[in-house]
C-alpha cells in the first residue's frame, strides 16, 4: 500500500550495536550503573522532549510511512524490548528512508533506522544487534547523563549543549564541532565520556539480544566488517562520527560473544522481505539495478529466504505497471504462505491496479478474520473501500483506525480523502489539522479546527468536538514551546 530554532533535547546515540544468543548461567546481570540522571531531566520531561523532537522529525525528515515496514519494524524492536532491563519509558521505532549507515535514539523511548542499514546488516541478528543497542542508551539514560556530565565542566547552559546535541543527528559533522565549541577545552574528555557509553549500551545490549534468542556472533561481525569497509574512507557514514569504532571495541565485543555458546539462528524470511521491500521501493535505485540486486543476493542465500527475492521482483514489476508478470509471482508465494501480510499488501496494490478492488476487499475480509485489529489488514481495507467509493464505510473503518492509531498519518491521510468524496469539509479539515500537529506545526492546525467548526452546525456534537480539540492543541503548542 502506498507505494510511494532553538533546538530540542537530543543525542544521535547512533547504533553502535549488540547482540543476541540463549542466556547461561555465567552470564550475570550487570550492575545499574549511574542511570538516574535525575538532576536533568525527570521521565516524564524526556518524554515530552521525545515527542516533540518527533513532531519535528516528521515535519523535515522523510520519515518512512510504509505499514509494512512499520510493523516489522516494530515487532523487531519489542521483541528486543520484552527482553530488556531498566525499560522506564515506551518505546517507538520507525524509520527515515536515508542510504547512509545509521541509527539513532532520543528521549522517550524513541528509536530511528535509516533505510541503509537494511542493506547493510545482511542478517535478522545483525540488524537487532543495533537495535538493542539503541534500546541500551534508552534505557540507560546516557543523553541526560551526557548532558549532566557537560554541565559539570563547562560554563555552557543546558539549551547550549541541547543544541549541539540535536545537531548531532542530523548532520553529524556540523554536531561534533558544535559539541567541541560548546564545551571548550573538554573536547578529548566528552569522547571518552561517549566511548564509556558506548561500551555500556555494547554490554547492557548483548544481554537483551541474548534473552531475545538472536546469534551474539552478529555484533563483532557487523562492526568488523563496518571497520573494515569505511577504515580509510575520507567520508565514513554518519553513525561512525558520532560512535567511532576504535579497536578496542570491536575486541571487547568479540570477547562477550565468546561468553555464549555457540547458537545457530535460522534465516528470518521476514527481515529479507522488509529488506527487499527496501532495495525495491525506498533505495533510490531504478529497477533493473534493484533486479541484479536481487539475483546476485539469492545466489548466496539459504534456499528458505529465497521467496524474499521473488516478492521483490514482484514489487519491481508492479510499481512498473507489469501487472501480469507480479501477479505470476505473488499468487504463489500467498498459496504457500496464505497470512504474509507482506503478500497480502502487494496483491492489494496489484487488484486494485487491474480494477479488481472488489477481490482485494475479499481477500483482506478473509485475512482480517483470522488476524483482527492489524494495523497493515485495517489500512489496506480502508484504502480499499474507498477505490471501491465505499467511502461511509471507508470512514467508519478510518475513524476507529486513528482512534487506535493516532500518530499514523497514513489513517489521517485516507480520512481525509474519503470526507473530501463526500463533501464533508468540516471533517477533511479536521483530518488534515491532525496531519499538522504531528509535524509540530501547531498554529495551521488550530486554524484548519477554527476552520471546521465554523463549519458544523452550531451547537452540535461535531462541533464541539473541534473546539475541545482546538483547546487540547492550544495546550500542546504552549508545553511545546516551552521546551525551547
Amino acid at each position: 500500500m502506498f507505494k510511494r530554532t532553538r533546538s530540542l533535547v537530543c543525542l544521535s546515540l547512533a547504533a553502535t550495536f549488540a547482540f543476541p544468543a540463549p542466556i547461561y548461567a555465567n552470564n550475570i546481570e550487570l550492575p545499574d550503573i549511574g542511570t538516574a540522571a535525575s538532576g536533568t531531566l525527570t521521565i516524564a520531561q524526556e518524554m515530552q522532549y521525545g515527542d516533540a523532537y518527533m513532531r519535528m522529525l516528521r515535519n523535515n525528515q522523510p520519515i518512512v510511512s510504509d505499514p509494512v515496514l512499520n510493523e516489522y519494524i516494530d515487532t523487531l524492536g519489542h521483541r528486543l524490548v520484552a527482553h530488556a532491563n531498566d525499560v522506564k519509558t515506551p518505546f517507538t521505532f520507525f524509520m527515515i528512508r536515508d542510504r547512509n549507515i545509521n541509527a539513532f535514539a532520543f528521549f522517550g523511548g524513541y528509536v530511528a533506522l535509516h533505510s541503509g542499514l537494511f542493506l547493510h546488516a545482511q542478517s535478522e541478528s545483525e540488524l537487532a544487534s543495533v537495535v538493542a543497542h539503541e534500546i541500551a542508551h534508552v534505557t540507560q539514560r546516557h543523553l541526560a547523563r551526557s548532558m549532566e556530565d557537560q554541565a559539570r565542566r563547562s560554563p555552557a547552559t543546558i539549551a547550549a549543549l541541547a543544541g549541539s546535541l540535536l545537531l548531532a543527528i542530523a548532520a553529524p559533522e556540523a554536531g561534533l564541532a558544535a559539541i567541541t565549541a560548546t564545551t571548550a577545552g573538554n573536547a578529548q574528555s566528552q569522547i571518552n565520556y561517549t566511548r564509556s557509553n558506548e561500551k555500556e549500551a555494547d554490554r547492557f545490549g548483548i544481554t537483551t539480544l541474548a534473552k531475545s534468542g538472536f546469534d551474539v556472533q552478529a555484533m563483532p561481525r557487523f562492526f568488523g566488517r563496518l571497520a573494515d569497509e569505511y577504515r580509510y574512507a575520507s567520508k565514513p557514514p554518519p553513525m561512525l562520527l558520532t560512535h567511532p569504532l576504535p579497536e578496542d571495541r570491536i575486541t571487547d565485543s568479540r570477547a562477550r560473544a565468546q561468553g555464549y555458546p555457540p547458537h545457530r539462528v535460522q534465516p528470518s524470511l521476514d527481515y529479507h522481505l522488509a529488506r527487499s521491500r527496501i532495495v525495491a521501493r525506498y533505495a533510490g535505485i531504478d529497477s533493473k539495478a534493484a533486479k541484479d540486486w536481487f539475483d546476485r543476493t539469492e545466489k548466496r542465500a539459504a534456499p528458505s529466504i529465497h521467496p524474499a527475492f521473488d516478492y521483490g521482483r514482484a514489487l519491481v514489476l508492479l510499481d512498473n505497471n507489469q501487472l501480469e508478470q507480479a501477479n505470476a509471482i505473488l499468487q504463489p508465494l500467498l498459496a504457500n504462505d496464505p497470512n504474509n501480510k507482506f503478500y497480502i499488501d502487494a496483491l492489494t496494490d496489484l487488484y486494485i491496479a487491474q480494477n479488481k478492488a472488489d477481490t482485494a476487499l475479499s481477500m483482506l475480509t478473509k485475512a482480517m478474520k483470522t488476524n483482527p485489529n492489524n494495523a497493515v489488514l485495517e489500512i489496506n481495507y480502508a484504502n480499499t473501500l474507498i477505490k471501491l467509493e465505499k467511502y461511509q464505510e471507508a470512514i467508519r473503518a478510518l475513524q476507529r483506525y486513528t482512534h487506535d492509531h493516532p500518530n499514523d498519518v497514513n489513517g489521517w491521510h485516507l480520512l481525509s480523502e474519503a470526507s473530501i468524496r463526500i463533501g464533508d469539509s468540516d471533517e477533511d479539515l479536521a483530518a488534515r489539522a491532525e496531519i499538522l500537529a504531528l509535524k509540530a506545526n501547531w498554529n495551521k492546525a488550530i486554524q484548519y479546527y477554527t476552520e471546521a467548526s465554523q463549519l458544523a452546525e452550531l451547537g452540535s456534537l461535531k462541533q464541539a468536538r473541534y473546539d475541545a480539540r482546538i483547546d487540547q492543541l492550544m495546550v500542546q503548542r504552549d508545553r511545546f514551546l516551552a521546551l525551547q
